[in-house]
């Protein structure tokens, strides 16, 4: 399933909040997919809220200030499982 047909634009409540608990905003794909899905929202009048995003993925979106704006949850702060061990 492809990232934005998981949402219903129009339906969807006016405030939608997104959990990425068992997922992540890796790279610069990641970033476009969750601005263009804000920017569809947005122009619905609807807001758009991350909550449980690793440090990581708080660090690439701080990074990407410029591109993307977005409202976050303040979470606790969650550690990615490392293949090193």
């Amino acid at each position: 399933t492809n990232f934005n047909e998981k949402f219903d634009f129009v339906n969807d409540p006016e405030t939608i909040v997104i959990s990425f608990k068992e997922s992540r905003i890796a790279d610069m794909s990641g970033i476009e997919a969750v601005d263009g899905l804000t920017k569809k929202y947005a122009d619905r009048n609807k807001k758009v809220i991350l909550t449980h995003l690793s440090d990581d993925c708080r660090r690439l979106l701080e990074k990407a200030s410029a591109v993307i704006q977005v409202n976050i949850y303040e979470d606790p702060h969650y550690k990615i499982p490392s293949d090193h061990i």
